[in-house]
């Protein structure tokens, strides 16, 4: 079964509106960009498009290329006096450090859960936070499964492992250092496949076992043409899957949107 999550982010989206129209001020987030690629133009795009129809205002502020890492830090923490919250957009150009810029976040403020680590203090990550909805959609419980990471970004892979290993999942993490044959043993014995590697094609069907779960966030572009870390074939062995596009992506925005929320309330 292929899990819709464009439909799971409308009614996010729906409570969103519905929250922001009894607030006499509207909740606002920042953004932050630095020589922005098309690719990243265009989620900036969809994300102030789909703000102002649930009555969220954005900002995003370019940054020039020149721009170096003490002030681009300075830059990001004097925006907490006039937003609910800020998120520093990656990639930014090499010759910024990009962690620290990341680190001076503050955490009250920290809307993309750049800080996540496992505990209430922090927001939870757009992505594992739309996995997490999605598992309450449709009643998937972590607890004792066996739960394979795809990847270690602080985007996907990172914040999924933490998650997991919260709600009292046995967790491997895939890396690019874990060998082929490692790869191969753990995956086949997964119940649950969070792949965020960015590598189109991964994972195919004769790696996974049947009824598999697999939470599909590594999104790439091929040809063109979105697509993800697991092959469309391997909808025909689990239980549940993630398309791409459809999936993870839509709702990871509708998440995001709903921790401004959050974090203006407070």
């Amino acid at each position: 079964m292929l899990i819709d999550g464009r439909a799971l982010a409308e009614e996010v989206y729906a409570k969103i509106k519905a929250d922001v129209a009894t607030r006499e001020v509207a909740p606002h987030l920042t953004i932050f960009t630095c020589a922005p690629d098309k690719p990243t133009q265009q989620y900036l795009a969809l994300k102030k498009r789909k703000a102002a129809a649930v009555g969220v205002q954005v900002n995003v502020i370019e940054v020039p290329e020149s721009i170096t890492t003490e002030e681009m830090i300075t830059t990001v923490t004097q925006a907490q006096m006039q937003t609910d919250g800020i998120i520093v957009q990656l990639p930014l150009p090499t010759h910024i450090d990009t962690t620290t810029v990341i680190n001076a976040i503050p955490v009250a403020y920290d809307v993309d859960g750049m800080h996540y680590d496992g505990t209430s203090v922090t927001t939870i990550n757009p992505v594992v936070a739309a996995i997490a909805a999605m598992c309450q959609a449709h009643d998937v419980l972590l607890a004792t499964q066996q739960v394979v990471v795809i990847g270690q970004g602080r985007l996907v892979g990172k914040p999924a492992a933490i998650w997991a290993q919260t709600q009292g999942a046995h967790v491997s993490v895939v890396t690019k250092d874990t060998t082929d044959a490692e790869a191969a043993a753990v995956i086949a014995h997964a119940d649950i496949l969070i792949l965020g590697a960015g590598q189109v094609g991964l994972v195919t069907p004769e790696m996974v076992r049947d009824g598999v779960i697999i939470f599909d966030a590594g999104t790439s572009e091929d040809g063109g043409e979105l697509k993800g870390d697991a092959d469309p074939a391997c909808a025909k062995k689990a239980s549940l899957m993630t398309p791409v596009p459809g999936g993870i992506g839509p709702l990871t925005v509708a998440c995001l949107l709903r921790n401004v929320v959050v974090a203006a309330a407070k």
